[in-house]
């Protein structure tokens, strides 16, 4: 089961429309006209055409499995002070003094153009039931960073 919000909800469930509407559609009109070119054995098209359309049905297949075991997260039931799914941290890190402001969200969900970043990322490890005021330690690839939350809000 993975949570998430009703926005990551709505996203996937477009994601997959389209990919099934639209998508879908246009590579098995391009199946059928390399089809259509004669030999399949040597046709570069083709073999390029059922590649996409596998990587495509792939790719849907993996969405809606999402949605099957997807959980829509009540944001009433959210506690508030701690940090957790959906919370919105603002942190300072305490080696360059610099602040960063992000929504911790389910994996699904991480985009961090959008300043989201995934619970089971290391960061979202971390920072998972602290409060304001606390000072945390986070092992990340380039070393251990200390980074102290200056505010958790939903």
């Amino acid at each position: 089961m993975e949570y998430m919000s009703q926005e990551g909800y709505d996203k996937i469930v477009e994601e997959l429309r389209y990919l099934e509407q639209v998508e879908l559609p246009r590579v098995k009109d391009a199946i059928a006209e390399a089809r259509d070119k004669g030999d399949l054995s040597e046709n570069f098209e083709y073999h390029a055409a059922k590649r996409e359309q596998g990587k495509l049905l792939s790719r849907i297949r993996f969405k809606q499995r999402v949605l099957e075991f997807a959980r829509v997260i009540d944001t009433s039931r959210l506690d508030a002070d701690s940090v957790g799914l959906l919370s919105r941290v603002e942190v300072t890190n305490l080696t360059t003094n610099s602040r960063m402001t992000f929504t911790v969200v389910s994996p699904h969900e991480a985009n961090m153009r959008e300043n989201k970043i995934s619970i089971k990322s290391p960061i979202g490890q971390a920072l998972l039931k602290h409060h304001a005021g606390d000072t945390v330690e986070v092992q990340v690839p380039a070393g251990t960073i200390k980074l102290r939350i200056e505010s958790v809000t939903l």
